[in-house]
């Protein structure tokens, strides 16, 4: 997948971008959220430092969560990262699929 264009404020035309599979881990996660109703719309930014895969739960509202991607922290904390609407980091790592399982619903018990 090419990478994708540079900003105009970027001189060195480096751009941090999601390759095929991260996008299937994301994209697979954002299917089963819409199906359940709990998601609506998403948008992916891209800049020199991170790419960033935000997820709405209504049009023109507030980014519900983002999935951030951020190469230069992987050597930290991991390059993935999930923040919350309030800007709380929910979970940090180096797998995609482990940071982002942190969305999914987990089934509850109901005791009868």
């Amino acid at each position: 997948m090419p990478a994708p264009a540079s900003t105009p404020g970027d001189p060195s035309g480096q751009v941090v971008g999601f390759d095929r599979s991260e996008l299937q881990i994301i994209f697979n996660l954002y299917g089963r959220m819409v199906a359940q109703g709990v998601w609506r719309d998403y948008a992916i930014d891209f800049s020199a430092s991170q790419a960033v895969f935000s997820v709405f739960r209504r049009n023109g509202e507030a980014a519900y969560f983002r999935i951030v991607k951020e190469p230069k922290a992987i050597r930290k904390q991991g390059a993935y990262s999930v923040v919350a609407q309030t800007g709380l980091i929910l979970k940090r790592g180096t797998e995609l699929a482990r940071v982002v399982a942190i969305l999914e619903k987990k089934p509850k018990l109901v005791m009868v």
